[in-house]
């Protein structure tokens, strides 16, 4: 079950006002599912990505990085199978031009109603273009002849009488918009990689695509990283960066867009050995989300059901989070056998295989992919953060990010503009920037409001210089979760607040 429907709403309106997320090219209208990140935003997003490159390769040894190019030869997505294969089933209505995925539409049953046209009652004008609307209850059949009635007003017949109208009883049925019932397309293949050319000249022999996935670059490269590291399997190979897909129905913010960043990881494994790192990092990768704050209860694993599996895939599951708009996937865990390097061998003519101590052969090793996204784990840890707590004055609105996660670290803020509280304030703040410990100064407005923009932002600590720091060097520590507060020398406050952020 889908979570409260409000906060998505009040999730994108702090996004907006605190700087977390704008709507690309906001000024000119806007572009439709492309989203910039603010001063904030992009401090989430960032942080994101250094625990999960921490998790992955900065603590392990077996795990090394790349950063493959975007454009890649075109025989690479021949090889993968996306220039024959990625493609959604694509309907359009033929009232409102709203796209969808022909899979993705239910069966509905009910009455159509088939029209051969329509006259103008006050005029000539006359459509013979046919038309259909599905009425799924009986008390619908009015509504669907003013369906009718509006597509026949956008081909240009003011005001219309429906001709030739027959009624049959169908079942199960997907001809039809579910927000309409407005008659739907031939189902058409749409390729979801976005086309460029490269040089000068625009033709077919110039044509490279947006990579679709991050994924490739790791496979085609994956003997140069081999050799270079002298790793032998089990060892993986992890990569962030930008893909663009061409969806066709993008939105709930910014969970599915068509640009967007991926984590992902190709772990190389002995045949014989897959199913046990697949259960290993099946849980590895679940346990992440808890240990940067996410709620368990927010939190499940769900295997793909056959049909569902990729055809190259032994098993693969979903970690899905309880968004506001519902259960959805923040990272699959896939068992991909050993299609892709075989795959890249058979197109490139390149042996992919290394050789195994074990049995003193030449194998093709199989592949176990934990693939995220960043702008989904960035939303779900924004969204589970996100609380509205108390009620009239105490009301606050509060992210409880972790730690590592928080934009903003520690706010310095001296308690008025004067008795020399801005100074000394000033220094502790460049003190936590020397450290490396990202800060913010606001001198402005009364102090709780200053504590409020904080919460808002998820800062996880406030360090005040009010007047007794004047007297005995001792500042105010606010914790953004209990709201407690106690005082330390000022000359302790970058030591406590790296040794609660746990910052080296």
């Amino acid at each position: 079950m889908a979570r409260d429907q409000d906060a998505m709403s009040a999730i994108v309106g702090l996004c907006k006002r605190r700087g977390f997320i704008f709507q690309s090219s906001e000024i000119y209208g806007g572009l439709n599912s492309c989203w910039d990140y603010g001063p904030l935003g992009v401090e989430l997003k960032r942080n994101v990505k250094e625990a999960w490159w921490k998790s992955m390769v900065s603590t392990r040894r077996d795990i090394v990085g790349l950063d493959a190019s975007i454009l890649m030869h075109t025989k690479v997505w021949e090889a993968s199978g996306h220039l024959k294969g990625f493609t959604d089933p694509l309907v359009d209505c033929l009232l409102t031009k709203k796209r969808f995925r022909a899979d993705h539409i239910k069966p509905q049953s009910g009455t159509v109603l088939r029209f051969t046209g329509a006259k103008d009652r006050n005029s000539e004008a006359v459509s013979t273009e046919p038309y259909a609307v599905l009425a799924t209850t009986k008390g619908d059949i009015d509504k669907a002849r003013k369906t009718a009635r509006e597509f026949y007003r956008s081909r240009g017949i003011a005001e219309p009488e429906l001709l030739g109208e027959t009624q049959e009883e169908v079942e199960n049925t997907t001809r039809f918009n579910p927000e309409n019932g407005g008659l739907l397309t031939e189902p058409r293949n749409f390729n979801l990689m976005f086309k460029t050319f490269m040089g000068p000249v625009e033709d077919d022999s110039t044509v490279v695509f947006m990579r679709p996935e991050t994924a490739q670059g790791i496979f085609v490269n994956f003997l140069n990283v081999q050799q270079a590291s002298r790793l032998k399997p089990p060892f993986g190979i992890a990569q962030i960066g930008k893909s663009f897909r061409n969806e066709i129905t993008p939105g709930n913010f910014t969970y599915r867009t068509r640009e967007f960043e991926q984590m992902e990881m190709e772990f190389f494994v002995p045949p014989n050995e897959d199913e046990r790192w697949y259960d290993y990092w099946k849980n590895a990768r679940f346990n992440w989300y808890i240990d940067y704050g996410i709620k368990k209860e927010n939190l499940r694993l769900r295997d793909h059901t056959t049909d569902e599996l990729a055809h190259y895939a032994k098993a693969c599951v979903d970690v899905e989070y309880n968004f506001p708009f519902g259960w959805s996937e923040l990272e699959g865990i896939a068992n991909r056998t050993d299609f892709d390097l075989k795959q890249h061998s058979r197109f490139s003519g390149k042996n992919l295989s290394v050789y195994d101590e074990a049995t003193k052969e030449h194998m093709v090793p199989y592949v176990i992919e934990p693939a995220a996204g960043a702008d989904r784990a960035a939303l779900a840890f924004l969204t589970d953060a996100y609380a509205v707590e108390g009620e009239g004055k105490d009301k606050r609105t509060v992210l409880r990010f972790h730690p590592a996660l928080a934009p903003i670290k520690v706010a310095v803020l001296p308690l008025v503009k004067r008795d020399g509280m801005p100074e000394k304030a000033e220094k502790i703040y460049n003190d936590l920037l020397s450290h490396s410990v990202h800060s913010f100064f606001d001198i402005n407005s009364s102090i709780g409001r200053r504590y409020a923009r904080q919460d808002e932002a998820g800062t996880p600590f406030c360090v005040t210089v009010d007047s007794q720091t004047l007297e005995d060097d001792t500042v105010t520590v606010r914790e953004r979760d209990s709201r407690d507060q106690y005082r330390i020398a000022s000359g302790l406050v970058v030591e406590n607040i790296t040794s609660k952020l746990r910052i080296s």
